[in-house]
């Protein structure tokens, strides 16, 4: 069932899913082989629904969210409830590699990032994952939202910083044609002439998808 399950918290198949609860309640707490809860799969899968629905069970069967899930929802009274029990939690990775402030920065809201980074949440922190990447990464390519981004460089996060084949956050805001956070990021020092792995600048990479007005300005800086 536990793959079944999977596939269709993947698929979005929210009466599917309730059926499946309602004849084995066990399946909320659903983790798989790797530990990564259900509730998880339905954020990193982008299903809102799906999530919603896995919520309200647990709120009625009172299970509680851990720090990687309620940072990834930005429950921030959860969250604080979790780093004053357990400070060390901050740093902790999940079953998959991330960080708290990896999935807030991702998923959450920018007052769940402020919230962990005055617990003193490692900024620099890398993914324990074929990502190797840091939250200013996972921002950029997930959440894309400029308080966040804004939090996690006031936070000293290295607009620099490469992760997987070398890539910059600056590449990020480049392949979805985001030049508010392209400016957010360059006016804190990111180096628009640093190139990947494979010798492509910000501005090739924003080209190579047709965003040649910013690829224009980039190039221009």
């Amino acid at each position: 069932m536990s793959q079944q399950f999977l596939k269709l918290i993947q698929r979005g198949a929210t009466a599917e899913i309730a059926d499946a609860v309602a004849a084995d309640p066990g399946l909320i707490l659903w983790r798989d082989a790797q530990g990564v809860s259900a509730l998880m799969w339905s954020i990193y899968s982008g299903q809102d629904l799906v999530r919603d629905f896995l919520l309200v069970e647990m709120e009625r069967t009172n299970d509680e969210l851990d720090i990687f899930e309620a940072s990834s929802i930005g429950r921030l009274a959860v969250i604080e409830s979790l780093l004053a029990d357990t400070p060390q939690l901050v740093g902790e990775y999940s079953p998959d590699g991330w960080t708290p402030l990896h999935l807030a920065a991702a998923f959450g809201t920018p007052e769940a990032v402020k919230l962990l980074l005055d617990y003193r949440a490692p900024v620099d922190a890398v993914s324990r994952n074929p990502q190797a990447n840091q939250p200013l990464h996972a921002a950029l390519a997930l959440g894309r939202n400029p308080e966040t981004v804004r939090l996690l460089l006031n936070a000293h996060a290295d607009p620099n910083a490469r992760q997987t084949a070398g890539f910059t956050a600056l590449f990020s805001a480049a392949a979805a044609n985001r030049r508010d956070l392209a400016e957010i990021l360059i006016a804190r020092g990111a180096n628009p002439a640093l190139q990947s792995d494979l010798g492509q600048t910000a501005a090739g990479f924003a080209r190579e998808r047709g965003h040649n007005e910013l690829a224009d300005w980039l190039e221009s800086l």
